[in-house]
């Protein structure tokens, strides 16, 4: 009886390490590009990525900013937080969106190599600040610009939360949320910014 619950116990640590090993932020391959013509400028031999990488995470890309962009009530409130010139109104950037709902235009993309996963490509899109650097969608991580490799960690490719059909923010809730405009958003975590 004795060997049994000794054995028993093995398997429950050894699921629970599996499990754990399992949540660990796996490091990928991934590139930053300002547009889609400049990743399919760069794929081929010795390219991280094809062409068709290049499309299906533009294409990702495109939808995840629809879908996930912050919205703000007004373009004073959505270029305090990503500086002159870098929103448009949701209906610019939506079919059928609203007028007087505005979001920050994309400034490139994120792609990332997630073949570990079994994922293929996954990808981000990537908004100006007003100090000239990239920020994603959730605005948890800042990148210095928007063309480079590096290694992230997979949790880089996580999709924000969507915000179509939500209220917009207003310059209270932008500015309570810690907007990027404020000293409250953080860079990537052990990651500088792309280099060229």
């Amino acid at each position: 009886m004795r060997k049994r619950s000794k054995t028993a116990a093995l398997v429950i640590v050894g699921a629970a390490s599996f499990t754990l090993a399992g949540c660990r932020d796996e490091a990928v391959d991934a590139q930053a590009f300002p547009d889609l013509q400049s990743c399919l400028d760069a794929s081929g031999a010795g390219s991280l990525f094809s062409g068709e990488d290049c499309r299906t995470a533009f294409a990702e890309a495109q939808a995840l900013n629809v879908e996930t962009a912050p919205r703000y009530d007004s373009l004073e409130v959505c270029e305090q937080q990503y500086g002159e010139g870098n929103c448009g109104s949701e209906a610019q950037a939506t079919t059928g969106g609203s007028g007087s709902i505005f979001m920050p235009l994309l400034a490139g993309y994120l792609i990332g190599n997630m073949l570990g996963g079994g994922r293929g490509v996954a990808a981000q899109p990537l908004y100006k600040t007003p100090d000239g650097r990239f920020t994603n969608p959730a605005g948890n991580a800042t990148y210095s610009n928007n063309t480079g490799k590096a290694k992230l960690g997979s949790s880089a490719f996580s999709k924000a939360p969507t915000t179509v059909g939500k209220p917009p923010m207003t310059k209270t809730t932008a500015f309570s949320r810690g907007g990027f405009g404020n000293s409250n958003t953080r860079a990537s975590g052990g990651f500088g910014g792309f280099g060229g």
